[in-house]
C-alpha cells in the first residue's frame, strides 16, 4: 500500500483483538480501490483522503464502523448503505466480524465510485443540506434507553423544547470515544432529572 500513515498503524495496533482484523482489512480494500488514497487522523480516527476526504474507518468497545464522506451520492445498487446512519455506526452498519462486511468485489466498487464523485467535484445532494424538521429530532438509542429507566428524567425531557432536546441529543451523539458517551448519557439523565438543560450553567437565574 502506499501513501500511509504511521499514526493509522498504531490506531490499528491499539484497537481491540477482534477489530484489528476488520480495520487492516477494510484499509487494504481502499487502497486497492484508490491507490492514489492518502492517510490521515481526523478526530482520532483514520480518514482516508483522496481529492478531499473519502471515507473513514473506527473501532469502538464492541464494534467497527465504516464512514463513505459522501454517501448521499452513492448509487448503492446493492442496498448495503445506511445513508442516514450516525456517526458511531457507520454506513455499513454495527461491523463485529468481516463476515459482517459486503462482499469484497462490491465494496471495492463502492469505494471507486466514491472516489469518482471526488475526482468530479460534485456537492452533495440538496436534501443533505435541508434542515430536517421539528419532528424529525432523532435521539439517540442509549439516551432513550436511559431516560426510560428514569421516570423523572423522562418526564422533564419530555417537557422541554425541541431546542432543548435537541442540545442534548447533539452533545451525546458528538462524544468521540464511548467512555465519553458513556459518561454524557450518565450526566444528561442527572442533569434533566433536575430540570437543567444543556446550557443551565450559563443561563441567567
Amino acid at each position: 500500500m502506499q501513501h500511509t500513515d504511521e499514526r493509522v498503524d498504531a490506531y490499528i495496533s491499539k484497537a481491540a483483538p477482534f477489530a484489528q482484523p476488520i480495520l487492516r482489512h477494510l484499509r487494504a480494500l481502499i487502497h486497492k480501490a484508490c491507490p492514489d488514497v492518502t492517510e490521515n487522523i481526523k478526530w482520532s480516527r483514520p480518514f482516508f483522503e483522496h481529492h478531499g476526504v473519502l471515507c473513514a474507518i473506527a473501532a469502538f468497545k464492541q464494534h467497527c464502523a465504516f464512514i463513505f464522506w459522501r454517501a448521499l451520492l452513492l448509487s448503492d445498487p446493492h442496498k448495503v448503505l445506511k445513508k442516514e446512519a450516525a456517526t458511531g455506526m457507520g454506513h455499513l452498519g454495527n461491523i463485529t466480524s468481516l463476515q459482517d462486511l459486503p462482499a469484497d468485489k462490491i465494496m471495492l466498487a463502492y469505494i471507486k465510485e466514491a472516489a469518482a464523485i471526488n475526482e468530479q467535484g460534485e456537492a452533495p445532494p440538496a436534501k443533505s443540506r435541508v434542515k430536517k424538521d421539528k419532528s424529525e429530532l432523532a435521539i439517540p438509542d442509549d439516551l432513550q434507553k436511559a431516560l426510560a429507566k428514569n421516570k423523572k428524567a423522562a418526564r422533564n425531557f419530555a417537557a422541554m423544547t425541541y431546542s432543548q432536546q435537541k442540545d442534548y441529543a447533539e452533545w451525546v451523539t458528538a462524544a468521540k470515544t464511548d467512555a465519553t458517551r458513556e459518561k454524557r448519557v450518565a450526566t444528561t439523565i442527572e442533569w434533566v432529572a433536575e430540570g437543567k438543560t444543556r446550557n443551565w450553567k450559563y443561563e441567567k437565574k
